[in-house]
């Protein structure tokens, strides 16, 4: 069984997200084992400096890296990443689990993103849309995709 893990910056707060995420852990139980880490989000004045948001991705990046699993694939969610249908998204977790990656890590930086050193450290960049969306909906959205990407793999109605 393939091991995905989900490691964000930032907790989820609002109910319609914390039960979207919840709905989608719970159907995911049956193709995968999912860990989902959530780390602080660093404090940044209201009108940050670009010193004080570098400074701000550096030390989620160090909190990230200490909590990131030994081995397996990583893959950074960030703007610049490449885009991918669903069924490319399924066709590449099936391609790493097969071929000794049965563990694969996804990266969602705050509301500040990821720092660009974590970007090049990852296996794989990945963007959901060329649209910014909130880092607590993306995550939402990147469970869904999961979802959807096993049940491609079991060739079930879900995904039409």
């Amino acid at each position: 069984m393939q091991k995905i893990t989900v490691l964000c910056v930032g907790k989820l707060k609002e109910k319609f997200y914390l039960d979207a995420a919840a709905e989608y852990c719970k159907r995911l139980q049956r193709f995968c084992r999912l860990e989902i880490i959530e780390l602080p989000e660093s404090r940044l004045p209201e009108d940050p400096s670009p010193a004080q948001i570098r400074q701000a991705l550096d030390a989620e990046a160090d909190a990230i890296r200490a909590k990131l699993p030994k081995g397996g694939a990583v893959a950074a969610l960030c703007i610049e990443g490449d885009t991918c249908s669903s069924e490319a998204l399924s066709r590449r977790m099936q391609q790493l689990a097969t071929g000794g990656k049965a563990h694969l890590t996804f990266l969602i930086g705050g509301s500040v993103g990821l720092s660009e050193t974590l970007k090049q450290q990852a296996d794989w960049r990945l963007s959901m849309s060329p649209m910014t969306f909130p880092h607590h909906l993306a995550r939402v959205m990147l469970l869904e995709q999961i979802y959807r990407a096993f049940q491609i793999q079991q060739g079930t109605k879900y995904h039409k």
